[in-house]
């Protein structure tokens, strides 16, 4: 079975973005892309919510033809453009192409089907309420969590849910050149 492992990028007191869906504030070393394109080297699909989706594909599909762009966002571009997309949204309806699989119910049913496909693990990127809801139906096997030296002190949180307490199992983490640190997690539901 593939694993859903999630990848975020969150603030030290807990958001991924500021009020307005900012990230400025969570600047990113150079080492950075490389270590996400080390995860994508073991993975061939990639889950987002609608808002995380438009902003990756508005940018990663033709990323490798800007001039001057790191050998990492070249990799990361090619890697977005052969990777299956799935996307939960209940407002998004229409498919830019047929590597993307638009969700709108039967999540669980959904998921668990993909996961049993043969293949590389899932890559959920970004996405706190796709993530929450995930969680909740206990479909993420693990985390990334990449947590930047900086307090927003508002914004969007990673997590919110007041469902249940959920476990985690830390398997290792690692540093950056401009603080960030990126720790691993088991789910233990």
């Amino acid at each position: 079975m593939r694993k859903l492992i999630s990848v975020v990028h969150t603030s030290l007191d807990g958001f991924v973005a500021g009020e307005n869906g900012d990230f400025d504030k969570l600047v990113q070393s150079p080492e950075n892309l490389d270590f996400i394109c080390s995860l994508t080297d073991k993975a061939d699909a990639l889950v987002a919510g609608r808002v995380s989706f438009e902003m990756l594909d508005s940018y990663w599909p033709t990323a490798h033809e800007t001039p001057g762009v790191s050998d990492s966002a070249i990799r990361y571009s090619h890697w977005y453009n052969s990777a299956e997309k799935i996307v939960l949204s209940n407002t998004l309806r229409e498919k830019k192409d047929d590597n993307v699989t638009i969700i709108s119910e039967k999540i669980e049913d959904t998921f668990i089907r993909i996961k049993n496909k043969k293949g590389k693990d899932i890559l959920l990127f970004g996405s706190p309420s796709v993530c929450q809801a995930l969680m909740n139906l206990n479909l993420i096997e693990e985390c990334w969590i990449i947590i930047y030296p900086v307090v927003l002190g508002k914004g969007i949180a990673l997590f919110n849910s007041k469902e249940r307490a959920v476990k985690l199992k830390c398997l290792g983490s690692t540093q950056f050149t401009m603080g960030e640190i990126a720790i691993h997690y088991k789910f233990e539901y």
